[in-house]
C-alpha cells in the first residue's frame, strides 16, 4: 500500500485545517462568480482540488485520489513534476513574457524538441495557446497552401469548441454552437466496434470505411477540398483506434487527389499511447500536426501546430496572415522543453507503452469478463475505454448516445470514495493515468474500477 493509499476514503492529515477553509472559501466564490464550460450553472456542484502530487489529488475535504482523468487528459507527466515547476519559476525570473516577434531559447528549443520527434519532412512548429487554435490555425494554412475550401472531417470526432472548430468536431457536443457554415463535411469514421458499415472485423471496416471516404471526396468534388482532418486516435467520442491499413488508406487518398492531411495530436501527442504521436502506431506521415495537452502536461497553456516543408514554402515569402499575442510563451515552452526533457530521461513512453500492455490491458480483460456491463474495453499506452452496455449483444449503450445514464454519476461518486477519480464520457470511462504512474497506483485504480462496475451489473440485470 502506497502512502497516499493509506488514507483512502478520509482526509489526509498532510492536508491542514487552514486548506481546507481556504478550499471551502474557494467553492463559495466558484458558486458565486464561475462560468463553467459545458455545464449547466445553476445546480453544478464542482469538486474542490485542494492540492496534487505524481498521480494523486486531494478534494476539498483533504481525501486523496489517485488521477485516472488526466485532468482533461494533459497532465502526461503528472502533477507538480519538480523539474517542469523549477523551470518555470526559472524562466519567470529571467525572462517573463515577451511579444512573438522576438526570439527566445524556450520557443526554439521547444520547437527543436518537437520537430526532431516528428517525421523528417516537418520542421517548423506555430505556437498557439491551445489545440483548438492549433486546428484553427492548421485549417487555415491547408486552405491557403491548396487554394480549396472544403475539409472532411469525421463524424464522432472532436476538435475544438470554436466556430470553425466547433463545425470540424463530428461528436453531438457540436450540435448547440454548429451553423454548418464554414466549408466542413463530415463522414463516418473507421470504427469496428459500432461500424456504420455493417463490418465484423477491423479488415472489412478498413477496406468500407476507405470506400465510404472515396466516394464523399468523389461527390464533394477532389478539386473544392483542402484537407481532411482526423484525431490519430479519436479520444473524446471514445478512444477507438484505427483499425490497420485504414489510416494509410486515407493517407493514399489524400495523395491522389493532392489533399493535405491534418492529424489531430492535442489529446494523444507526447507519449500517451505509448509513442511520441498517436499517427506513429500506423506509420503515416502527416502534411500537419496539432497538438497540445502533453506538449508541456497542461502546466501553461500551450499549443500548436506543425508543418510539412511543402507548406512551410507556401508562406516562405508570402506573408501568413494569421498570429497570436502569446504564441510561443516563454512561461509554456520552458514548461514544454521541461516535459519532453524529463519524458525522454525518464523513460515515461517507453513505460506508457509497457503499462498498457502488461497492466492495463490484461486487467482490463478480466475486468470485462467479469461484468456483464462492460461491452467493450479498447486503447493503448495509457488511454484506454470501458464502454459499458446493456446488452452484450446488441451493444445497445447504457444510455442513448448524447446522454449519460444515472448510474455513471453513481459510479463515479463511489469511486471516489473509495480514492479513484475516473473520466466520465456518455457511456464510457476513459482512463488517463499519468504515463509514469506506478505499477501499485495503478493496479489501484483498476481494483477500484472493478468493484463500482458492480452498480452498472445491478442496473443492466434490473432491466
Amino acid at each position: 500500500m502506497s502512502e497516499h493509499q493509506q488514507h483512502v476514503g478520509r482526509r489526509d492529515p498532510r492536508i491542514s485545517d487552514e486548506a481546507i477553509e481556504r478550499g471551502r472559501r474557494a467553492h463559495e466564490l466558484d458558486r458565486a462568480h464561475v462560468f463553467h464550460s459545458w455545464s449547466a450553472q445553476r445546480d453544478l456542484n464542482p469538486m474542490t482540488i485542494l492540492d496534487a502530487e505524481g498521480s494523486w489529488v486531494w478534494d476539498g475535504e483533504g481525501r486523496p485520489m489517485v488521477d485516472f482523468s488526466g485532468q482533461l487528459v494533459f497532465t502526461n507527466v503528472g502533477h507538480r513534476h519538480p523539474k517542469i515547476v523549477a523551470a518555470i519559476r526559472e524562466q519567470a525570473e529571467t525572462l517573463a513574457t515577451v511579444a512573438p516577434q522576438h526570439v527566445n531559447d524556450a520557443r526554439s528549443e521547444a520547437a527543436r524538441l518537437i520537430t526532431e520527434r516528428l517525421p523528417e519532412s516537418i520542421n517548423h512548429v506555430f505556437f498557439t495557446n491551445a489545440g483548438a487554435e492549433a486546428n484553427e490555425h492548421a485549417v487555415r494554412m491547408a486552405r491557403l497552401h491548396t487554394g480549396r475550401h472544403k475539409v472532411l472531417s469525421a463524424y464522432l470526432s472532436y476538435h475544438g469548441a470554436t466556430r470553425l472548430t466547433a463545425n470540424l468536431t463530428g461528436s453531438l457536443r457540436r450540435v448547440g454552437s454548429d451553423s454548418a457554415s464554414d466549408g466542413v463535411v463530415h463522414f463516418q469514421p473507421a470504427y469496428t466496434y459500432r461500424s456504420a458499415f455493417g463490418s465484423e472485423s477491423d479488415e472489412q471496416e478498413a477496406e468500407r470505411a476507405l470506400a465510404h471516404l472515396r466516394d464523399v471526396i468523389e461527390l464533394e468534388g477532389p478539386s473544392t477540398v483542402a484537407a481532411v482532418i482526423l484525431e490519430a486516435v479519436p479520444g473524446t467520442a471514445g478512444i477507438f483506434l484505427p483499425p490497420p491499413g485504414y489510416m494509410a488508406g486515407v493517407k493514399e487518398l489524400c495523395r491522389e487527389h493532392g489533399i493535405l492531411l491534418i492529424i489531430d495530436e492535442v489529446m494523444v501527442g507526447f507519449g500517451r499511447v505509448g509513442e511520441w504521436f498517436g499517427h506513429q502506431l500506423t506509420g503515416v506521415t502527416p502534411d500537419i500536426v496539432t497538438f497540445a495537452k502533453g506538449v508541456n502536461s497542461g502546466y501553461v497553456p500551450l499549443g500548436g501546430v506543425a508543418m510539412s516543408d511543402d507548406v512551410y514554402e507556401s508562406f516562405a515569402t508570402t506573408p501568413y496572415p494569421g498570429g497570436l499575442t502569446y504564441s510561443g510563451h516563454p512561461l509554456a515552452c520552458a514548461a514544454a522543453v521541461a516535459a519532453i526533457t524529463a519524458m525522454e530521461e525518464e523513460g515515461m513512453v517507453a513505460h506508457a507503452k509497457r503499462i498498457g500492455e502488461e497492466v492495463i490491458g490484461p486487467r482490463l480483460a478480466e475486468i470485462a469478463a467479469a461484468h456483464p456491463s462492460v461491452g467493450d474495453v479498447r486503447g493503448a499506452g495509457a488511454f484506454w475505454a470501458v464502454e459499458l452496455v446493456k446488452d452484450r449483444q446488441t451493444r445497445e449503450r447504457l444510455a442513448p448516445l448524447g446522454q449519460v445514464a444515472p448510474v455513471m454519476g453513481r459510479m463515479m461518486a463511489e469511486a471516489k470514495d473509495r480514492g479513484l477519480l475516473l473520466f466520465m464520457a456518455e457511456n464510457r470511462f476513459h482512463l488517463c493515468p499519468p504515463l509514469n504512474i506506478s505499477d501499485e497506483d495503478l493496479r489501484f485504480g483498476l481494483d477500484v474500477l472493478d468493484q463500482v462496475l458492480a452498480l452498472a451489473d445491478e442496473e443492466v440485470a434490473a432491466g
